[in-house]
């Protein structure tokens, strides 16, 4: 059995806001999956579902983000799981909107919900699958009416393309595991082009120094 928990608030007026991406992956997996009707259960709406042999229990913490792990921790105890078995899903300001990053194991990364769930979970070896909603500028107070405020309607469409991206993903750490996982769905990293070779030493060429040409032309025009 897998536990599957997507971060966010209750209520109708958090439902399309920044924080609430972890809500809106968990119902896109219960669409998918024919999941039962959701239940309240332990400080969370939960939704079974099967994914070939394995059976998945979708959850939505209903403690409110910053105390996700109330919901989560309690949970995972009463159905006898391990940290092992637990995959949460969250926004991350620190990624550009609808990009997406699964991670196997780590910190809180100063994500509240987080932080609540490894002081409840006492254990950080479970997956994680990151939804980027981007970062205001600066300031405390901005960072809060970011996350509780809705998507323009151009971010709505990069996080539902992010989220049609995430099911098979989650499929994948389910079914395969989170490292081939990370390896299919993670953004490649693009490779930086190699300096060509000096023909003469055989060592990698600097490209000409921009500010030595403009000195060069000023030279030049000096006379």
């Amino acid at each position: 059995m897998k536990m599957i928990a997507g971060l966010g608030n209750p209520g109708a007026e958090y439902a399309a806001t920044r924080h609430n991406v972890g809500f809106m992956l968990a119902d896109a997996l219960a669409a998918r999956w024919d999941a039962a009707s959701w239940r309240l259960k332990q400080d969370a709406l939960v939704a079974e579902a099967r994914l070939g042999t394995e059976k998945i229990l979708l959850v939505k913490p209903l403690t409110y983000m910053n105390e996700s792990g109330r919901a989560v921790g309690p949970l995972l105890s009463w159905y006898k799981l391990d940290a092992g078995d637990l995959i949460v899903a969250h926004d991350d300001m620190d990624l550009p909107v609808g990009t997406i990053r699964l991670r196997k194991k780590g910190s809180a990364g100063g994500h509240n919900g987080m932080k609540s769930i490894l002081y409840h979970v006492r254990d950080e070896n479970f997956p994680r699958v990151r939804i980027g909603v981007g970062h205001p500028v600066h300031g405390r107070e901005q960072v809060i009416r970011h996350v509780l405020s809705p998507f323009s309607a151009e971010d709505a469409e990069k996080i539902r393309e992010a989220i049609d991206y995430l099911l098979p993903a989650v499929e994948c750490i389910v079914t395969e595991g989170i490292d081939l996982a990370m390896n299919k769905y993670n953004p490649k990293k693009e490779k930086k082009p190699k300096k060509p070779k000096n023909a003469e030493t055989g060592n990698a060429q600097d490209e000409p120094d921009g500010s030595a040409k403009q000195t060069e032309t000023e030279r030049k025009l000096d006379g």
